[in-house]
């Protein structure tokens, strides 16, 4: 997902390793940070399959029994709640973990101010254009379910964007009856996290700091290696947030605030191999762990019933601490697994894959902005057929991804000024050439 979701770049030499005073153990941790240059395929895919699993999700939330979507099936199943509960628990937040790495590859590569610049080119333009353009249509499809409903869509829009603002549910400080941001909360949340993120790493540049940052970062890298486990401290926290401040069912089941925690915790990890050794060599530890938190902490959650986001029920507050936790773990245990199986590189002469590989990591920030419109529309138009779940779920999905393919193909990639629109570089000359001859 992140860009946006954030993409994992090839890295330069590391800063800290310039200072000439820099100690024995700070070189080795800018040797180990630096080691990795190449754009790991496999967390690309992972980026392309949680997307490609949103179609599924949000399909899903049609038919669910429990939530308030845009479109609801007339029929519905508690099947979709676990499904939904899968899902929520790794995705997003796996996102904004990749996102974190993929700023730190960023940050090396950039000033702050330039850093600052392309977020805001790559992220806060596909915002904006999403929110006035793509974010309206659910919201009205929702009203005109009703049959008794007929304004049409020109006659909506003034009444969806009619806002107030409330800066106490910072970012999300534009509010309104009908106005919101959408399955968009996460670019919000993504570029709020970067234009935090940037003055405090300016500091860090600082020559006074500098060195201070290098062996803090190979204290922590030094111990991640040495202790077997490591890689589950930074579960404590998450456990601990999402006790006391409660989970919001509107931003993917996690607190706002704890995917903050998931950006900073991939942004550090970026910095030293030695992390993603660590995570390699726990990998079955944290499964287990996972596992274990999932197997008490949902029942804990199911037992609290209403009050299992939010209320302060100690069972309540331990059920969202092992969902805090859990989470976690099912993030760390794929990415560690999959470095396990990390695929080779394509053979010379391989360039079908690695023309489809690129063609798929570059559509993810449009999919993203262009699914759940996609999703409700198709949905909008299947739930009114006399047919089991099974078909319409099948028809929604099938039909929005043919729909997505033909929409990013078409009418996305192929124009400088959408490519601008939804946050994606300029194509390079020798592609805007095959694209004009056919």
């Amino acid at each position: 997902m992140p860009s946006t979701p954030a993409s994992t770049s090839s890295s330069a030499s590391s800063s800290a390793s310039s200072s000439a005073s820099s100690s024995a153990s700070s070189s080795a941790s800018s040797s180990a940070s630096s080691s990795d240059s190449g754009r790991r395929a496999e967390l690309d895919a992972v980026r392309v399959l949680v997307v490609v699993g949103l179609v599924f999700f949000h399909s899903a939330l049609v038919f669910g029994a429990h939530d308030d979507f845009y479109v609801k099936n007339a029929e519905t199943t508690d099947v979709t709640l676990v499904v939904a509960a899968v899902g929520v628990l790794w995705a997003m937040p796996l996102l904004f973990f990749l996102a974190g790495l993929g700023a730190w590859h960023s940050l090396r590569r950039r000033s702050t101010g330039a850093f600052v610049v392309e977020r805001l080119r790559r992220l806060g333009v596909p915002l904006l254009f999403g929110t006035l353009v793509l974010v309206p249509v659910p919201q009205w499809l929702r009203l005109r379910a009703d049959p008794a409903h007929q304004e049409s869509y020109l006659e909506f829009l003034p009444r969806f964007f009619r806002i107030d603002l409330e800066p106490g549910k910072f970012p999300f400080v534009l509010q309104g009856e009908f106005f919101e941001t959408g399955h968009l909360w996460f670019l919000v949340l993504l570029l709020t996290f970067s234009l935090l993120l940037a003055p405090a790493t300016h500091g860090f540049r600082s020559p006074a700091n500098r060195d201070r940052v290098a062996r803090l970062r190979d204290r922590m890298a030094a111990f991640a290696e040495r202790r077997r486990g490591a890689t589950l401290l930074p579960a404590v926290p998450l456990a601990v947030w999402c006790a006391l401040a409660g989970l919001e069912e509107e931003y993917g089941g996690w607190h706002r605030w704890a995917y903050l925690l998931f950006y900073l915790f991939g942004f550090v990890f970026a910095t030293d191999d030695r992390f993603r050794a660590a995570a390699r060599r726990d990998a079955r530890l944290i499964v287990l762990a996972g596992l274990l938190f999932c197997l008490v902490g949902v029942p804990a959650m199911l037992l609290a019933g209403d009050a299992a986001f939010t209320g302060p029920a100690p069972l309540a507050m331990a059920g969202r601490s092992l969902f805090g936790a859990a989470g976690w773990c099912w993030l760390m245990a794929i990415i560690g697994l999959l470095d396990r199986v990390r695929p080779a590189r394509p053979r010379t002469g391989g360039r079908e894959p690695r023309r489809w590989y690129a063609y798929l990591s570059e559509a993810v920030l449009p999919l993203y902005i262009l699914h759940q419109p996609i999703v409700v529309a198709v949905a909008y138009g299947v739930v009114r057929w006399d047919a089991p779940i099974a078909v319409k779920f099948t028809v929604i999905v099938m039909a929005s991804f043919a729909l997505l393919a033909l929409a990013y193909d078409l009418l996305v990639r192929r124009t400088g000024v959408t490519r601008f629109l939804f946050g994606l570089r300029p194509a390079p000359r020798a592609a805007r050439d095959q694209v004009d001859q056919g």
